[in-house]
């Protein structure tokens, strides 16, 4: 089993669900919580649209069924094709992107350079705009090594992110999805990912690596909800994503925690949701906030093209 659509629906649900209350404060939000799929709101979006996120997401899995492979200037060309021409798009526009990724498109559009070359490699392009996208290569990548898998997901997340802390922060999500997606308990998953990244970057530069310490070195569950932060920072968005599935008992309980943090909702959503519908499956989704997505046919035969070319 693949998990395909239990990871992708969870993500895109997780997506959908935090649309409308995106840039919400967590105080307005623990005043009135949200508890359903909601409509409008933050961009005046019916109920069941879906971001950038889940955009960026089918873009990499349509190149992979394209491909059966990651070729990165199709990959690059699809991003560019969404956000110039609503490709990917839940109603046929581009109503939300990140600013390091949209530079980066610009960057490859307009320098006409090496896909993973557009991302920025400053401090200040450690936007969650790649860790947000990369659940697709868990599934392609499983069997591969892990020399190999991190060789792919530095690449993929360089076409928009090349800090090394973006990339830390994709590897630490991939390798977690893919314990999850053998079946391991969320302890032993966290456990196992956090010996194969901790021995990885062991000579990693510690100030980057250093970021991590909450999800590598401590047991994240025991924090707060004070010490976990919800901005569009990578290492808040994983921190967060992971701190909401561990807290909690179901789908449901993950993605409406991660959500009504606040601030960057969808893409703590999508990011809680990729890795719960791993863990607890697509039958655990509720199916009234699956039904309401945007262009759910078109995802599922999405689903079904990616995941014969993963099984092949």
């Amino acid at each position: 089993m693949t998990k395909v659509r239990d990871g992708i629906i969870g993500l895109c649900v997780g997506d959908a669900l935090g649309v409308p209350v995106e840039f919400e404060t967590r105080e307005d939000l623990k005043e009135k919580p949200l508890t359903d799929m909601i409509g409008y709101g933050s961009h005046l979006q019916p109920a069941g649209t879906w971001s950038d996120d889940s955009s960026l997401v089918f873009c990499l899995m349509e190149s992979v069924a394209q491909f059966p492979q990651i070729d990165l200037h199709d990959l690059a060309d699809k991003f560019t094709k969404w956000l110039n021409n609503g490709y990917w798009t839940p109603h046929g526009f581009t109503f939300d992107v990140g600013t390091a990724t949209a530079e980066a498109i610009d960057k490859y559009q307009d320098l006409c350079i090496r896909p993973d070359f557009a991302g920025g490699t400053d401090e200040y392009s450690n936007g969650n705009g790649s860790l947000m996208r990369i659940l697709p290569l868990a599934y392609l990548l499983k069997e591969e090594s892990f020399e190999d898998r991190l060789a792919m997901v530095t690449q993929v997340s360089s076409l928009t992110h090349r800090h090394q802390v973006s990339i830390i922060a994709c590897v630490i999500y991939v390798e977690l999805a893919i314990h999850l997606m053998d079946g391991l308990s969320l302890e032993e998953s966290v456990m196992k990912m956090r010996e194969t990244v901790t021995n990885a970057f062991i000579d990693e530069d510690e100030k980057n690596i250093r970021r991590f310490d909450r999800i590598l070195k401590e047991d994240i569950r025991l924090l707060a909800v004070d010490d976990i932060h919800s901005s569009g920072y990578v290492v808040h968005t994983l921190e967060a994503g992971i701190w909401s599935l561990l807290t909690t008992r179901s789908y449901s309980e993950a993605v409406l925690r991660a959500v009504n943090l606040g601030e960057d909702t969808d893409t703590i959503g999508a990011v809680t949701g990729g890795l719960a519908g791993l863990y607890y499956g697509i039958d655990d989704i509720p199916e009234g906030w699956i039904g309401q997505l945007a262009r759910l046919d078109d995802i599922n035969d999405l689903c079904k093209r990616f995941e014969a070319v993963i099984s092949d």
